[in-house]
């Protein structure tokens, strides 16, 4: 094959994600893993119920609509005007995708031309660094430092120059829990418009905040024509697997988004299209019980983990908790995550991969808390032996 590497160079050290490394050392181990962010138990079994009609019903068994079933669309629409005060056109504004992950690529490789640069907020989900290589785009990072992670907007102003196309905003943040503030957010909107620059806002887990509101970014002035918003089913209702995200925007975005989206996957999740269309619409006592749940969960690993040694940064939203370990004399987060399983029988995801300056989260660890009670007592049991 000669001396030329095998894979394109704009994916060179990008290999196997860490998620599933960590993943993989989890089985092997026997470890609890609080890496990957999937919860241990399905969602509603009416929801799963849903789905097992939709497929004994010969509903969604064969190629779906290209945009996604229509009932989910306007289940999509109806979810954004409940919530959000937002009105989309079920037909020309909705786009239903494989999972946010697809969406993201899509949005990316529909909106970005080589050599456009996309300010993200760091540490970033390692899908974008990846999307934005694949579009030939430069990422520059807007980095969000502990104790705090909050967004420097003197910085952000300073970041964009002439070859700025997008900014990729992601709220609540993962992995450091950070919902970003109506001003904030009024302030990235101001220099979108400023600059006249396309956002994509990644809000999958917009249902997921704790003493705080999701505010999105599309709800603006002056964002709703520039703004790409993603959701998805996998973390608002416990279905990981299913992998149904959708984008809304204005029909000129959301054609761009369909255009790339249809040579990646073209469709997906047939079935599983009628279900979330129903879940979109459970009662808000659903979606205040899984916050309640999650809140409870969320305290009592913040708790282990404090009691175990670890500096836990409180998250305002996700079901992540990033910690730092230089209390318990530690300093590289991907050496502590190696070991771990074998120290104690827990996995977790170092920070340092979700950064473009592996420095600057060095230290830092991730844990989800979207699992079991009993799971998440027992991890915290393990952990105090370090």
């Amino acid at each position: 094959m000669g001396t030329r590497p095998l894979l394109n160079r704009r994916l060179a050290g990008m290999g196997t994600t860490i998620f599933a490394e960590m993943s993989a050392l989890a089985t092997a181990t026997g470890s609890i893993n609080l890496g990957q962010g999937f919860p241990d138990t399905d969602g509603p079994e009416e929801i799963r119920e849903a789905a097992v009609r939709a497929l004994r019903g010969g509903r969604g068994n064969q190629y779906p609509p290209g945009p996604g079933i229509p009932e989910l669309r306007t289940a999509v629409a109806e979810h954004q005007q409940r919530f959000h005060g937002l009105t989309y056109d079920p037909d020309t504004e909705v786009l239903v995708t494989a999972g946010a992950t697809e969406a993201i690529a899509a949005a990316l490789l529909g909106l970005l031309e080589p050599g456009d640069e996309v300010i993200a907020l760091e540490p970033f989900y390692d899908s974008y660094a990846a999307c934005i290589a694949m579009a030939g785009a430069t990422r520059v990072p807007l980095t969000l430092r502990a104790p705090h992670f909050r967004p420097d907007l003197d910085e952000l102003r300073a970041l964009i120059t002439p070859r700025t196309r997008l900014l990729l905003i992601n709220t609540p943040h993962n992995p450091t829990g950070t919902v970003l503030t109506a001003e904030e957010l009024a302030a990235i909107a101001a220099l979108a418009v400023e600059h006249d620059l396309l956002v994509v806002t990644d809000e999958v887990y917009e249902h997921l905040v704790f003493g705080t509101t999701h505010h999105p970014l599309a709800a603006l002035p002056g964002m709703r024509e520039r703004t790409v918003t993603i959701s998805s089913a996998g973390k608002t209702f416990s279905f990981t697997g299913w992998k149904v995200g959708w984008v809304t925007g204005s029909p000129a975005l959301v054609s761009a988004v369909r255009t790339a989206k249809q040579y990646l996957t073209y469709v997906s999740a047939g079935p599983f299209q009628y279900a979330v269309a129903e879940a979109l619409r459970l009662p808000d006592s659903y979606f205040d019980t899984l916050r309640t749940d999650l809140l409870r969960k969320r305290d009592l690993l913040l708790d282990g983990l404090t009691a175990a040694g670890f500096r836990a940064f409180t998250p305002e939203g996700t079901y992540f908790i990033t910690t730092d370990i230089t209390p318990l004399g530690e300093k590289d987060g991907i050496e502590f995550c190696r070991a771990l399983p074998e120290r104690c029988g827990v996995v977790a995801i170092p920070n340092a991969v979700f950064y473009d300056d592996p420095d600057a989260g060095r230290s830092q660890v991730r844990f989800a808390f979207c699992k079991k009670d009993e799971v998440l007592a027992e991890a915290v049991t393990r952990l105090r032996r370090l």
